[in-house]
Protein backbone atom coordinates (compact mmCIF):
# COMPACT_ATOMS: atom_id res chain seq x y z
CA UNK A 1 0.00 0.00 0.00
CA UNK A 2 3.26 2.29 1.00
CA UNK A 3 4.90 1.95 -2.42
CA UNK A 4 1.56 3.06 -4.14
CA UNK A 5 1.12 6.06 -2.22
CA UNK A 6 4.97 6.87 -2.98
CA UNK A 7 4.05 5.90 -6.93
CA UNK A 8 1.10 8.19 -7.12
CA UNK A 9 3.06 10.78 -5.40
CA UNK A 10 6.19 10.42 -7.54
CA UNK A 11 3.86 10.62 -10.63
CA UNK A 12 1.73 13.38 -8.70
CA UNK A 13 5.24 15.54 -8.90
CA UNK A 14 6.60 14.27 -12.16
CA UNK A 15 2.99 15.63 -14.05
CA UNK A 16 3.21 18.96 -12.08
CA UNK A 17 7.32 19.42 -13.13
CA UNK A 18 5.64 18.60 -17.01
CA UNK A 19 2.64 20.90 -16.90
CA UNK A 20 5.32 23.88 -15.21
CA UNK A 21 7.95 23.27 -18.17
CA UNK A 22 5.06 23.86 -20.42
CA UNK A 23 3.54 26.56 -19.16
CA UNK A 24 7.17 28.06 -19.11
CA UNK A 25 7.33 27.34 -23.01
CA UNK A 26 3.80 28.74 -23.65
CA UNK A 27 4.96 32.10 -21.93
CA UNK A 28 8.85 32.57 -23.64
CA UNK A 29 7.05 31.53 -27.12
CA UNK A 30 4.16 34.42 -26.62
CA UNK A 31 7.21 36.56 -25.47
CA UNK A 32 9.12 35.89 -28.69
CA UNK A 33 6.12 36.72 -30.78
CA UNK A 34 5.25 39.56 -29.27
CA UNK A 35 9.28 41.05 -29.42
CA UNK A 36 9.77 39.84 -32.95
CA UNK A 37 6.06 41.11 -34.49
CA UNK A 38 4.68 43.85 -32.19
CA UNK A 39 6.70 45.73 -29.66
CA UNK A 40 10.47 45.91 -29.06
CA UNK A 41 12.41 48.07 -26.44
CA UNK A 42 15.47 49.89 -27.45
CA UNK A 43 17.84 52.69 -26.11
CA UNK A 44 18.88 55.47 -27.29
CA UNK A 45 22.24 56.33 -27.67
CA UNK A 46 23.73 59.92 -28.84
CA UNK A 47 22.27 63.19 -28.73
CA UNK A 48 20.80 63.16 -32.32
CA UNK A 49 17.30 63.66 -30.56
CA UNK A 50 17.33 66.32 -28.23
CA UNK A 51 15.62 67.72 -26.86
CA UNK A 52 12.73 65.28 -27.12
CA UNK A 53 14.85 61.84 -26.45
CA UNK A 54 18.05 61.63 -23.97
CA UNK A 55 21.02 59.34 -24.60
CA UNK A 56 20.14 55.89 -22.85
CA UNK A 57 16.35 56.91 -22.90
CA UNK A 58 15.12 53.30 -23.07
CA UNK A 59 11.80 53.18 -25.47
CA UNK A 60 9.27 50.95 -26.71
CA UNK A 61 8.78 51.03 -30.58
CA UNK A 62 5.40 49.70 -32.02
CA UNK A 63 6.67 47.18 -35.12
CA UNK A 64 3.22 46.20 -35.99
CA UNK A 65 1.61 49.99 -36.96
CA UNK A 66 3.73 50.41 -40.31
CA UNK A 67 2.47 46.63 -41.75
CA UNK A 68 -1.43 48.81 -41.89
CA UNK A 69 -0.55 52.30 -42.21
CA UNK A 70 2.15 54.41 -43.39
CA UNK A 71 4.22 56.65 -41.41
CA UNK A 72 3.65 60.46 -41.06
CA UNK A 73 5.60 63.45 -41.02
CA UNK A 74 6.88 63.92 -37.27
CA UNK A 75 6.58 60.39 -36.16
CA UNK A 76 10.21 59.15 -34.73
CA UNK A 77 11.28 55.95 -36.26
CA UNK A 78 13.70 53.13 -35.85
CA UNK A 79 15.95 52.28 -38.36
CA UNK A 80 19.16 50.29 -39.25
CA UNK A 81 22.11 52.09 -40.50
CA UNK A 82 22.92 50.97 -43.91
CA UNK A 83 26.77 51.23 -42.77
CA UNK A 84 26.38 49.00 -39.85
CA UNK A 85 22.44 47.04 -39.87
CA UNK A 86 23.80 45.97 -36.62
CA UNK A 87 23.19 49.59 -35.29
CA UNK A 88 19.86 51.39 -34.92
CA UNK A 89 19.66 55.15 -35.49
CA UNK A 90 15.99 56.99 -33.80
CA UNK A 91 15.47 59.93 -36.20
CA UNK A 92 11.81 61.78 -36.83
CA UNK A 93 10.31 61.63 -40.66
CA UNK A 94 10.41 65.55 -42.23
CA UNK A 95 10.04 63.86 -45.66
CA UNK A 96 7.17 61.96 -47.22
CA UNK A 97 7.85 60.16 -50.51
CA UNK A 98 7.10 62.17 -53.78
CA UNK A 99 7.71 65.52 -51.60
CA UNK A 100 10.98 68.09 -52.20
CA UNK A 101 12.94 68.77 -49.31
CA UNK A 102 14.79 72.25 -49.37
CA UNK A 103 17.11 73.73 -46.35
CA UNK A 104 17.92 77.34 -46.99
CA UNK A 105 17.87 80.12 -44.47
CA UNK A 106 18.50 77.46 -41.71
CA UNK A 107 14.90 76.59 -42.00
CA UNK A 108 13.49 72.73 -43.73
CA UNK A 109 10.66 73.76 -46.70
CA UNK A 110 8.72 71.12 -48.01
CA UNK A 111 7.11 71.50 -51.36
CA UNK A 112 7.89 75.09 -50.96
CA UNK A 113 6.48 75.82 -47.48
CA UNK A 114 8.37 76.20 -44.71
CA UNK A 115 7.86 73.48 -42.13
CA UNK A 116 6.73 74.11 -38.43
CA UNK A 117 9.25 72.26 -35.84
CA UNK A 118 8.66 73.13 -32.34
CA UNK A 119 10.73 70.40 -31.11
CA UNK A 120 14.02 72.40 -32.56
CA UNK A 121 15.62 74.25 -29.77
CA UNK A 122 18.96 76.16 -31.82
CA UNK A 123 19.17 77.68 -35.31
CA UNK A 124 19.95 74.69 -38.12
CA UNK A 125 23.67 75.22 -39.68
CA UNK A 126 23.83 73.81 -43.25
CA UNK A 127 25.46 70.31 -43.29
CA UNK A 128 25.07 67.09 -44.97
CA UNK A 129 26.47 65.92 -48.28
CA UNK A 130 23.55 65.76 -50.37
CA UNK A 131 21.78 68.67 -52.63
CA UNK A 132 19.20 70.53 -51.96
CA UNK A 133 16.56 70.91 -53.13
CA UNK A 134 16.12 66.94 -52.86
CA UNK A 135 13.05 64.83 -53.99
CA UNK A 136 12.20 61.76 -51.64
CA UNK A 137 11.75 58.67 -53.54
CA UNK A 138 8.99 56.71 -53.51
CA UNK A 139 8.34 54.55 -50.25
CA UNK A 140 11.18 56.23 -48.62
CA UNK A 141 11.14 58.77 -45.92
CA UNK A 142 13.55 61.86 -45.16
CA UNK A 143 14.57 61.66 -41.93
CA UNK A 144 16.41 64.19 -39.37
CA UNK A 145 17.17 64.61 -35.66
CA UNK A 146 15.69 66.68 -33.58
CA UNK A 147 19.53 68.15 -32.74
CA UNK A 148 19.73 69.31 -36.31
CA UNK A 149 23.79 70.53 -35.57
CA UNK A 150 24.77 67.02 -34.31
CA UNK A 151 23.02 64.29 -36.17
CA UNK A 152 23.89 61.56 -39.04
CA UNK A 153 20.58 62.02 -41.05
CA UNK A 154 19.44 61.81 -44.18
CA UNK A 155 21.04 65.16 -45.13
CA UNK A 156 24.68 62.45 -44.93
CA UNK A 157 24.22 59.77 -48.31
CA UNK A 158 25.09 57.06 -45.93
CA UNK A 159 22.26 57.25 -44.52
CA UNK A 160 19.74 59.09 -47.04
CA UNK A 161 16.33 58.02 -46.82
CA UNK A 162 14.84 55.21 -45.16
CA UNK A 163 13.02 52.83 -47.12
CA UNK A 164 9.51 51.71 -45.74
CA UNK A 165 10.40 48.37 -45.58
CA UNK A 166 13.69 48.81 -43.28
CA UNK A 167 11.59 50.88 -40.81
CA UNK A 168 11.83 48.87 -37.87
CA UNK A 169 8.88 50.92 -35.66
CA UNK A 170 7.70 53.83 -34.32
CA UNK A 171 9.13 54.89 -31.16
CA UNK A 172 6.04 55.43 -29.20
CA UNK A 173 6.42 55.04 -25.10
CA UNK A 174 9.77 55.77 -23.52
CA UNK A 175 10.35 53.54 -20.21
CA UNK A 176 13.62 54.96 -18.52
CA UNK A 177 14.32 57.52 -17.02
CA UNK A 178 11.19 57.07 -14.64
CA UNK A 179 10.73 60.19 -14.17
CA UNK A 180 10.03 60.61 -17.69
CA UNK A 181 7.95 57.64 -18.47
CA UNK A 182 4.93 58.39 -21.40
CA UNK A 183 4.22 59.21 -24.57
CA UNK A 184 6.93 59.78 -27.02
CA UNK A 185 5.80 63.17 -28.58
Amino acid sequence: MEENQNNSKESSVKSEIIETIKEVIIVIIFFLFIRAFIFENTKVIGPSMEPTLHENNALIVNKFEYRFTNPERGEIIVFPYKGDPSKHYIKRIIGLPGETIDIRDNTVYIDGEPLEEDYILETMEPRGDIAFPFVVPENTYFVMGDNRNNSSDSRYQDVGTIEKSKIIGHAVIRIWPLNEIGFVK
